[in-house]
């Protein structure tokens, strides 16, 4: 093989990788608006779809009075639903339809009435059925509130319709 031949065949499997990705990016955009639709928790707690990449996302909420517990922070349930709602996002992203397994949180910093959350999912592993993601929720100044770690679980059927 030339050098040319090898320039020629290095650019065509990039070409190919760059239209899998697109193709991977458009599926995991897609099952977000599919999931987002009929998600009425998520959609109740003004909580906002930011990024979405295959097997990773970041969900936005800011904080109001309504979730404060006695003792002026925020209730950790709606942390927790922060980073579950995120979780979701994150491992529905492959049109295969996907639950929680199991999940654990570390609340790590109080968050305040006004403070804007974000919470960062990210794929660590995908086999089978299971799949491991880890959440970690920040606020505006990046100081980090909760970190998150869920199992999945793919259960039958899917979120987009086959072609």
């Amino acid at each position: 093989m030339t050098s040319e031949d090898l320039q020629i065949t290095q650019h065509a499997e990039h070409q190919i990788d760059n239209l899998a990705s697109e193709k991977a990016q458009a599926l995991a955009e897609a099952c977000a608006a599919a999931l987002w639709a009929d998600d009425k928790a998520t959609q109740s707690l003004d909580i906002h779809v930011g990024a979405i990449k295959p097997g990773a996302c970041t969900l936005s909420m800011t904080i109001t009075d309504n979730m404060c517990n006695g003792h002026g922070t925020c209730h950790g349930g709606y942390i927790f639903t922060l980073a579950d709602s995120a979780f979701a996002f994150a491992c529905n992203t492959y049109n295969q339809r996907c639950v929680a397994q199991h999940c654990t949180i570390t609340y790590l910093n109080p968050a305040q009435t006004g403070d804007q959350l974000d919470a960062h999912a990210c794929e660590l592993s995908r086999q089978g059925r299971g799949g491991i993601y880890d959440i970690r929720v920040i606020n505006q100044l990046g100081t980090a509130i909760a970190e998150f770690r869920g199992h999945s679980r793919t259960i039958k059927g899917q979120l987009l319709p086959e072609d």
